[in-house]
């Protein structure tokens, strides 16, 4: 009988492919290369490296650029909708005063989300074995 075959990351089996999803989700939180965990994922704000600097792993086969925006609007609206609402019907500000506030916090919440978020799926679709 045949040992089952390692992947990069110590992991083989359907068993572990739990455990690789969370790896994956961990490391790409950090905005680390989903294979090592060690090297950078992105070589701007938004934009993935070719390869990781450490492992050489191809991170720029990943397509990962239409869900991250959808998943941070959905994330930003859940955290934005509620704030209006409970400002609406405790202190009742003009209209003016709830766009000065609300319109940048969802841009500034937008920005900061993002690449993290993208970095997720990036290391979920490393988990899950999905290029291209």
């Amino acid at each position: 009988m045949t040992p089952p075959s390692h992947t990069e990351d110590g992991l083989s089996g359907p068993t572990d492919s739990g455990k690789r999803l969370l790896l994956g989700l961990r490391r790409g939180f950090r905005r680390k290369c989903p294979n090592c965990g060690h090297g950078l994922a992105f070589g701007g704000y938004l934009k993935l490296r070719p390869a990781c600097d450490v492992c050489s792993h191809p991170i720029g086969e990943y397509r990962c650029d239409d869900a991250p925006p959808y998943f941070t609007i959905f994330l930003v609206g859940h955290i934005v909708v509620p704030g209006v609402l409970m400002m609406e019907q405790t202190i009742k500000p003009s209209l003016w005063m709830q766009m000065s506030i609300w319109l940048p916090a969802t841009v500034l919440l937008c920005l900061g989300f993002l690449p993290f978020i993208k970095g997720a799926v990036l290391g979920t679709q490393w988990a899950m074995r999905i290029k291209g």
